[in-house]
């Protein structure tokens, strides 16, 4: 509270006695010392206030540095995606057309012969349906295996790979393969081991050799399922037979059709 200087000289003067003047003096100074904590703690405040305020103002400008970093991140994830994504497309349309001229070209050379990964002729075959489709595991290996190995058995009969149907089905399900992959290739390659170019090697799988018919079948579907994702495909055939992709492709899917 603040007093003018008349005000202070009247409560001096109205003082009854030395006490009186003495107390009023006491009062006048609490309260002047009252005022005074009251106008630093209220500086202090506002410093305090002031600070707190700036504080903020830095945050809130990180914060917004922030969002638009990561903003722009999302925009150029975004555009990534959408140019992979018309990249995939485009390959993808690129190998259709490249399997529809290899199909189309295998009906053109139906009968005729061609060189195989291994080095064997072998027939150019025309598949009856232009897609290999794909096999359903399911979750029943034991199933699996008796419903696949009696087919592919079926198809080697009579061939030196005779009777090796379960190890093929054994080695599909646990690689995660198409289970006709394997024998088919074999057909196109060697005529179902019949015309090997090295021990057991029935596939022109590369310049490997085997002891058994069970080794080299295991080795050779892991390599189908780790390289060629266990699938048929047009890109697959250009990797496994470069010369002659477009013939070994359809012979591949017309013998996997049999099996």
């Amino acid at each position: 509270m603040q007093q003018g200087s008349g005000g202070l000289v009247e409560m001096l003067l109205s003082a009854e006695d030395f006490y009186d003047l003495l107390t009023t003096i006491q009062y006048l100074d609490v309260i002047q010392s009252h005022s005074s904590d009251a106008v630093e703690e209220l500086v202090a405040l506002s410093e305090e206030l002031e600070q707190t305020r700036d504080s903020l103002d830095v945050q809130m400008t990180q914060a917004e540095q922030e969002r638009q970093a990561a903003a722009d991140a999302l925009a150029t994830a975004q555009a990534a995606r959408a140019s992979l994504q018309a990249q995939l497309e485009a390959q993808a349309a690129a190998e259709e057309a490249e399997r529809q001229a290899a199909l189309e070209a295998a009906e053109q050379d139906a009968g005729q012969s061609f060189e195989t990964e291994s080095g064997n002729q072998a027939e150019v075959q025309v598949p009856e349906s232009p897609d290999p489709g794909t096999v359903d595991p399911g979750d029943d290996r034991d199933a699996f295996v008796a419903e696949w190995g009696a087919r592919i058995d079926a198809y080697l009969a009579g061939s030196p790979l005779a009777g090796q149907g379960t190890t093929f089905a054994e080695a599909a399900w646990e690689y995660g393969c198409d289970p006709r992959f394997s024998p088919a290739i074999a057909m196109v390659e060697s005529s179902l081991g019949r015309n090997c170019f090295l021990p057991h090697n029935a596939w022109g799988w590369g310049s490997s050799s085997w002891d058994s018919w069970e080794e080299a079948i295991w080795d050779h579907v892991r390599g189908l399922a780790t390289i060629y994702g266990g699938q048929l495909t047009y890109a697959g055939a250009q990797m496994y037979c470069p010369p002659n992709a477009d013939h070994w492709y359809t012979s591949v899917l017309a013998n996997m059709e049999r099996i």
